[in-house]
């Protein structure tokens, strides 16, 4: 029984399933027991095939002429993905940004932040300038983290932030019946945008969020955005991330013609997607002014029990912190 329990069985002692986190493979036999197992090490040999498979779906870039009708069909900003997993990942339809979306946005009235965007924000007249404590979320989609929060949480001086490229997103989320104006404000926002201002001043944020959407944006724009984000966090605050960690599954599956540049690809739908390594993040959360509290790769190894496949997930998990103190160097 006890064997059993440390691979991963779904009953507990307690008759209650397993969290994620706690579901360890430790007999390959067995790998078909559970739908998802945690922390896979991988093997040199699976390391090497990986590494020769990005080579391969890399050797041939998508072609200048292509790269430029990209550009024109969709945003610099591509699209997001919100959670992990393969059923998740079928969520873009709301935040891709491609013409397909965009066909079929309705006509939304003018951002408010669009009208804020030539004022400057004062300290005591933004959206949720009387809450304590402050959240965003950058990339929502239609909400899928947003309301969770608003769920669980009914401290009544937790305010929400969020915002996303898609309008139709957007409008979603506010005609939503769990959207409160009292305790969440939803904003159209173009992440990689150097002119288009965020409705909070600078140092107001205690936590600003980043759910599959970073590696969606053009590779060169990434440390600009981080940087922008930074500033608006207090001394204190920290930025969260969750996003795809180089040789995932989802790289190693596009076929040649798709790479863009290293390890950056368009998708079938035209969004686009980065695969991280550790290294590249803290480069640019350090660069931004961040210290490091955690950076990790989860490898996790789904299962499709029906079909007796394994698909195998790398992820990497960061948190930083904006010093207390301003950084004298």
């Amino acid at each position: 029984m006890a064997d059993s329990y440390a691979e991963g069985v779904l009953a507990t002692l307690d008759g209650k399933r397993q969290q994620f986190g706690s579901r360890f493979l430790r007999d390959p036999a067995r790998v078909f027991h559970h739908n998802a197992w945690d922390n896979v090490e991988w093997s040199e040999e699976q390391a090497a095939a990986a590494e020769r498979k990005v080579q391969e779906n890399s050797a041939q870039r998508v072609c200048p002429e292509k790269q430029d009708n990209k550009k024109n069909e969709i945003s610099e900003c591509g699209g997001s993905e919100k959670g992990p997993g393969l059923a998740t990942e079928k969520q873009r339809k709301c935040s891709c940004g491609s013409l397909r979306c965009k066909a079929h946005m309705p006509p939304v009235e003018e951002n408010v932040t669009q009208k804020l965007s030539h004022l400057e924000i004062c300290a005591d007249a933004f959206p949720g300038s009387s809450a304590t404590y402050r959240i965003l979320e950058v990339g929502c989609g239609v909400g899928n983290t947003v309301f969770p929060i608003l769920q669980t949480n009914n401290n009544p001086g937790v305010f929400i932030y969020c915002c996303d490229f898609s309008s139709l997103a957007i409008e979603l989320v506010r005609t939503n019946s769990e959207y409160d104006p009292s305790r969440c404000f939803a904003f159209v926002h173009n992440l990689c945008d150097e002119d288009q201002s965020y409705p909070v001043p600078w140092d107001s944020l205690d936590v600003i969020v980043l759910i599959f959407v970073l590696s969606a944006i053009v590779p060169d724009k990434m440390q600009g955005a981080i940087n922008r984000l930074s500033r608006l966090l207090k001394p204190g605050g920290v930025m969260l991330l969750r996003d795809y960690g180089r040789y995932d599954m989802a790289q190693l599956r596009f076929k040649n013609g798709q790479c863009l540049s290293g390890n950056f690809y368009v998708r079938g739908d035209g969004t686009r997607v980065y695969f991280f390594t550790q290294d590249e993040l803290d480069i640019l959360f350090t660069t931004a002014g961040l210290e490091k509290v955690q950076n990790l790769v989860d490898r996790r190894l789904q299962v499709n029990r029906g079909k007796q496949l394994t698909m195998y997930r790398v992820w990497i998990q960061c948190k930083y912190r904006k010093p207390l103190v301003p950084s004298t160097s």
